[in-house]
């Protein structure tokens, strides 16, 4: 049957439609696949961007790892959850502490600031004879007082000084004529280093000069001739050190070793050097310094500094090699130090937090759903009891129950909080959460003693004066010169430790010239908490 005009035109109709919704389902895909395409645009750029602000935190940001609350004293660990994301909680006893407010301090006066200064007073005299005449009747006036006006600190440059020692010679009147005549001269003590001019006061001053004030040789070299128009140089002086460390400062630093490994609460820690001239090694060959120091254990403080060629965990075994099974040690998570097989390993709880701190993202810093501000929150929970038993003044024994009581439910919780959260690898919340886990087996270790630490930052405190001295001197030339530059080091920073004026106890061991033949007890008459060396160096300011 023929199909009319207006039939044929329906079919047309329904023909284009068709096509329509065809090319309309078409263009929805497209557009749909291009929107996905801009959603995983933008949380790459997202992603980027959250990288871009954590390194200008990093490079830029403030060093401080406190997490900034508009709250004073809040802690909302064991708060509930708005979500389902509820680690596990528990509820511990919270310590009471009152809330800390800083006072100001009142203004300390000239006589409190410069106590320890030479004082002097000088009358002025300024005025002229008419103006000391009365204006009404002009009659000469007389004083009648005095007052303080004004104060100055007069500053005078330090000088040098050359001295000759003279050596007589005497000879017996009734012999000199004879075959054999009798002569006597005086000896005298020896120089501090053979053939050299240099005095304990002036070796002590390079020393402290390099390795407390960051001040390389060179720069000194320099001082010295811009100050006093003398030359000393940089390899006069790196002589010095070295001669003085291996023949006066050896035996002491050799004795604060076997005090050190008797100490059943110690620390560790190592950061990296250059040395240029090691054996088979290209120069710039990384090789470290390695930090043994004594924990807070109440005894006096000690710390020793040794240069080792590479990271190897056998440099703190063989240190610690006489020390007694049972020792507590507190270290970072670096598994060299796995090599101390019989020591109680505690970790440090500062550096599980700063990965925690570190993982948060930008803006979240107060969103205590996401998973790194929970694991900062239970580290920040351990500072918090941490700071009310120093506050209180607790003693070992009373730390170490509060913790049972206090802190093991938290670690607890802790624990059983890492074992459940999942991260994307790579994430910088993947990096805490495996610091974290592989830190487990010693979490708990700080809790078996009061005077263990739960966190290392005495050791970082320790190394922070090579790290800084090492932006300035960059390396050492020899292996001989690192020894020497670790072993100066060790005398200064254990004198500051023990509140010694550190130049005037590196003058004092200068004098004084330890050597190997001494035993423990002479040696002991040397170290910077004896009675007399305080006495003789203690630090006035």
């Amino acid at each position: 049957m023929p199909r009319s005009a207006r039939d044929i035109q329906l079919i047309e109709l329904k023909d284009t439609i068709s096509k329509l919704n065809e090319l309309i389902m078409t263009q929805t895909k497209s557009m749909d696949s291009l929107q996905k395409t801009i959603e995983d645009l933008r949380q790459k750029l997202s992603n980027k961007q959250a990288e871009v602000d954590y390194l200008k935190a990093k490079l830029f940001g403030s060093s401080s790892e406190k997490l900034k609350s508009p709250f004073p004293g809040q802690m909302n660990l064991f708060e509930e959850m708005p979500d389902d994301r509820i680690p596990e909680m528990i509820e511990p006893e919270i310590i009471d502490v009152s809330a800390h407010r800083r006072e100001r301090k009142p203004k300390a006066t000239y006589d409190e600031m410069f106590d320890n200064l030479p004082h002097r007073q000088v009358l002025l005299d300024t005025l002229t004879d008419e103006e000391k005449n009365c204006p009404v009747c002009g009659t000469q006036m007389v004083p009648i007082g005095s007052e303080t006006v004004r104060t100055e600190l007069v500053f005078h440059p330090a000088y040098l000084e050359r001295v000759d020692y003279m050596a007589t010679t005497y000879e017996c009147p009734v012999c000199k004529d004879s075959l054999e005549p009798q002569f006597v001269k005086e000896e005298g003590a020896s120089p501090l280093v053979p053939h050299s001019y240099v005095s304990s006061g002036l070796a002590a001053h390079v020393m402290y000069g390099k390795f407390i004030n960051a001040l390389p040789c060179y720069r000194q070299e320099k001082d010295f001739k811009n100050q006093f128009g003398v030359t000393i140089g940089r390899g006069t002086m790196a002589h010095w050190t070295i001669y003085c460390a291996g023949n006066y400062f050896l035996p002491m630093v050799g004795y604060f070793h076997r005090l050190l490994t008797g100490r059943k609460f110690v620390a560790a820690d190592e950061t990296p050097i250059q040395v240029l001239k090691e054996a088979d090694r290209r120069p710039q060959s990384k090789s470290y310094v390695w930090l043994f120091r004594s924990g807070d254990d109440g005894l006096n403080p000690i710390i020793i500094y040794q240069y080792h060629p590479t990271r190897n965990g056998d440099a703190a075994a063989k240190f610690f090699q006489g020390s007694a099974a049972g020792t507590y040690i507190n270290v970072d998570g670096y598994a060299g130090y796995n090599k101390l097989k019989d020591f109680k390993r505690c970790c440090c709880y500062a550096h599980i937090r700063r990965y925690f701190l570190e993982a948060i993202p930008k803006g979240k810093e107060k969103d205590y759903t996401d998973p790194a501000v929970q694991g900062l929150l239970y580290c920040n929970k351990l500072f918090e009891y941490e700071r009310g038993y120093r506050e209180k003044g607790l003693s070992y024994k009373q730390i170490y129950n509060r913790r049972l009581k206090d802190q093991k439910p938290v670690v607890e919780a802790f624990l059983s909080w890492i074992n459940k959260q999942e991260a994307p690898n790579g994430s910088r919340l993947s990096r805490a959460l495996t610091y974290a886990k592989n830190q487990q087996d010693y979490m708990m270790t700080y809790l078996e003693d009061g005077h263990c630490s739960i966190s290392n930052n005495l050791s970082e405190n320790s190394i922070r004066p090579v790290t800084v001295g090492r932006r300035n001197w960059l390396f050492c030339d020899t292996t001989d010169g690192a020894d020497a530059s670790m072993m100066v080091y060790s005398l200064l920073e254990t004198a500051s430790a023990n509140g010694l004026n550190p130049q005037k106890y590196l003058e004092y061991l200068l004098e004084a010239r330890p050597n190997k033949n001494m035993s423990d007890e002479e040696l002991e008459n040397m170290t910077p908490w004896n009675p007399k060396v305080q006495e003789c160096c203690v630090n006035k300011s």
